[in-house]
């Protein structure tokens, strides 16, 4: 049954003109159906559940956030559900710090409401929310929204405090005060709880190894895949559908919308209209990650050839990225700042393009950080983020802690060096023009030094055709 369909029915209602916009599809519930509705139920009784193993992980992170402001009241909204069209909400999703918080991932409440109370001990901290309405309420069967008739159950104040192991309350008794804190109205607070996710603990890196697992999967799929793409007139939906069958079953979603880049549009960095035809000849660039049900999400590349093997011209570029990537892996390590990670691919690309004759200057003058950059013109991205709950992570933190930051262990980024050779660039000899290569890796950076988590996800050429012909055969 659609939204619009189970809309049509609601108690009595005296309307205004005004109610009308809202109420012209709806009618009365019959008086039969409202004497009965909230009897001949089963008892349901109560499931008090054991903590969630996030929750000690989540109690450490609010412990942090406690002492960092010591006499001020913080409140950490979860979000409202977004309205796609009229009266249509897209998937819910808790914003990153609340879920970070308070460890409710994918099956977090709307509008749920995390607050710290400032206490002679730090602060109380009350998880408010809008408890399940028992059967004896209108809203049980009359609010599309909420209503478990129309959505199912809803936890309990009692069963989330036993899960997530936070005091609980409903959300009607929560009231703002003069001079808390809110976070992303707050500065200091919404950098804080961002900066707090730079280093990740043992579950957090637990669920990306597991994020990336799934999604090593995934990219398995497309490669089966890829006959039924070449035959579609929309071969780069196929693709796209593909992974979103993996990411639902085996997780929550895509951690992002994935790229399914075919021929030139492998060029555009962000292609995601995925529209396009996958020719044999060409590459198909994937850029994808599964966002496990704890929130944690993989982001990974490869670029694949779509008849198996790759052109001489399509290896060059492709090995070239793929020397860019194996440099600035060897550059991260403890103690070295982040961004010369990006330095050091840098210099492999601008080496490269240089050599091909595509750069006016040398490839040291490119190089320069004030009259150079020339090279940029074909990776205008930067070869790393920071990776978690979210896919760009740590996007409030300060510009010292994060480009200029220093590299740590349990720091977990991206390493995706890139090429792209648009298809009327006149600069780029004509051999390459319409060639984009990516190759992306979620790095965890250890006392030992950086582990590739995607590892196991073929990354040489020669590795990558291999891996094509023994997955469609």
């Amino acid at each position: 049954m659609s939204t619009a369909e189970r809309d049509t029915i609601a108690e009595p209602t005296t309307e205004t003109p005004a109610d009308t916009i809202t109420t012209n599809r709806k009618q009365p519930f019959p008086r039969g159906f409202l004497d009965t509705i909230s009897t001949g139920w089963a008892e349901r009784p109560e499931s008090i559940p054991a903590p969630r193993a996030q929750a000690p992980f989540a109690a450490v992170r609010r412990a942090a956030l406690s002492a960092a402001f010591p006499g001020k009241r913080l409140v950490i909204p979860a979000g409202s559900l977004k309205q796609r069209s009229n009266d249509t909400d897209y998937p819910y999703r808790a914003h990153s710090a609340f879920a970070h918080l308070t460890g409710w991932a994918s099956d977090a409440e709307p509008d749920s409401i995390l607050v710290f109370e400032p206490a002679e001990s730090g602060h109380d901290v009350t998880l408010y929310f809008r408890e399940r309405a028992d059967r004896t309420t209108t809203e049980f069967y009359a609010d599309a929204t909420v209503g478990e008739f129309w959505i199912g159950p809803r936890p309990s104040l009692a069963g989330v405090a036993a899960d997530l192991d936070i005091a609980t309350d409903h959300l009607e008794r929560f009231s703002a005060a003069e001079g808390e804190l809110v976070l992303d109205e707050d500065d200091d607070l919404t950098r804080f709880v961002s900066e707090l996710r730079l280093v990740k603990d043992e579950y957090e890196i637990a669920e990306m190894r597991r994020a990336v697992d799934i999604t090593a999967q995934g990219f398995e799929d497309v490669i089966r895949s890829l006959p039924d793409a070449i035959a579609h007139a929309r071969g780069e939906r196929v693709v796209e559908g593909v992974f979103h069958r993996r990411a639902r079953e085996d997780g929550n979603g895509e951690g992002y919308d994935t790229i399914a880049a075919s021929g030139p549009h492998a060029c555009y960095l962000h292609w995601t209209r995925n529209d396009g035809t996958v020719v044999p000849g060409d590459l198909i660039l994937v850029d994808a990650g599964v966002e496990a049900d704890s929130l944690y999400t993989a982001d990974i590349t490869r670029t694949l050839p779509v008849s198996g093997t790759f052109t001489e011209v399509q290896r060059r570029v492709y090995e070239t990225v793929r020397e860019a990537a194996d440099a600035a892996f060897a550059a991260a390590r403890i103690g070295v700042r982040f961004r010369e990670v990006h330095e050091a691919a840098m210099r492999v690309i601008a080496a490269r393009v240089a050599e091909w004759g595509m750069l006016p200057v040398s490839a040291q003058e490119a190089l320069d950080g004030d009259t150079g950059g020339q090279h940029r013109r074909y990776m205008v991205h930067g070869t790393s983020h920071h990776l978690g709950i979210d896919v760009h992570d740590c996007a409030q933190a300060r510009r010292e802690m994060y480009y200029d930051g220093i590299l740590a262990p349990g720091m977990v980024f991206t390493i995706e060096p890139g090429l792209y050779f648009q298809i009327d660039d006149l600069t780029v000899p004509e051999e390459y023009r319409g060639i984009g290569v990516r190759i992306e890796d979620d790095i965890l950076m250890t006392e030992d030094g950086p582990v590739n988590l995607s590892a196991d996800i073929p990354r040489t050429a020669d590795e990558v055709e291999a891996w094509i012909a023994r997955v469609q055969h």
